[in-house]
């Protein structure tokens, strides 16, 4: 767990109210130079090679988390007692950001890096050209080519909406085209460009940032990313490819869908087991991560 979460509260609300007003770089010479400031109970961390050294949150490998990316019948459900709220970027209104924020919460922004889907406010942004085939199961959703300058524009404006939002961190998901049968000629160099190129974009702009699923490339990208986000690593054997997060002092959350850990305490309480032996932090959840249920190897 983490602790002194209301000192954490007000740092971060501070440094977006001067991000927002283009003071970010002024902000973090001044901490750099105060004896004795408060360290908010993640840290913070930053990238040398980056313009002004932009600081963002780091977040504990300790750290326990709900995600919920849709409403459900009673709205978003804020009442967990987590480190880490993992929401949709856009449904999210920065009120409940800020409400998040001073129950002492981190609030990470999930927005999908690699996918159209034709019912985001900027979907009309997207040309021809940028689309692949449907994701399997998501008929209203289609993999992109990440290599189009055009996809790197809208996804810079989804990282700014982030930061204006006043998250902490984000979520990129489907960054896994050139393993997917996606219909894009992605290959693995330009996946790992890519996913580099959110990465430090998100950097910049304050925000920590999050490696989904991606096994593959894992050893490659641990250094550019804060934590991992993965699903069903339990139910497909391939929690162990995680391990380089673990090693690295990041956190790894990890969902899991299948009935048996639904439905079965025993099987719940073996991953449960196996999990905090690995330190993954996970989760059983509905597959529409609408909050109908939840299950956590923790809280």
């Amino acid at each position: 767990m983490l602790t002194g979460q209301k000192s954490e509260t007000g740092f971060v609300s501070v440094l977006r109210r001067w991000r927002n007003a283009g003071l970010v770089l002024l902000l973090a010479a001044s901490l750099a130079t105060v004896a004795g400031c408060p360290t908010p109970n993640t840290g913070t961390t930053g990238d040398p090679n980056l313009p002004g050294n932009t600081s963002w949150v780091k977040i504990s490998a300790n750290a326990t988390w709900q995600w919920q990316l849709q409403a459900g019948a009673n709205g978003l459900n804020t009442s967990y007692k987590v480190d880490v709220y993992d929401i949709d970027l856009f449904d999210t209104p920065e009120s409940l950001v800020d409400q998040l924020h001073a129950d002492g919460r981190i609030v990470i922004a999930y927005f999908s890096a690699g996918s159209y889907e034709d019912f985001r406010d900027d979907a009309v942004e997207f040309q021809d050209g940028d689309l692949g085939d449907p994701l399997d199961g998501f008929a209203d959703e289609r993999w992109l080519d990440v290599r189009s300058q055009n996809v790197r524009r809208i996804m810079l404006a989804r990282l700014d909406l982030a930061a204006a939002k006043g998250f902490d961190g984000v979520e990129p998901d489907n960054v896994t085209a050139f393993v997917d049968g996606s219909g894009v000629d992605v290959t693995a160099a330009d996946q790992l460009d890519y996913n580099r190129f959110i990465a430090r974009e998100a950097h910049k702009r304050g925000l920590a940032v999050g490696l989904k699923n991606d096994l593959e490339q894992i050893r490659q990208l641990v250094d550019d990313f804060d934590f991992a986000v993965n699903e069903q690593c339990h139910e497909f054997d391939e929690c162990d490819a995680l391990q380089p997060f673990i090693e690295a002092g990041k956190p790894v959350f990890s969902a899991e869908y299948a009935d048996q850990y639904v439905n079965d305490g025993a099987a719940r309480t073996e991953i449960c087991g196996e999990s905090t032996a690995q330190g993954i932090h996970t989760l059983v959840l509905p597959e529409d991560l609408d909050d109908s249920f939840r299950f956590s190897c923790g809280s």
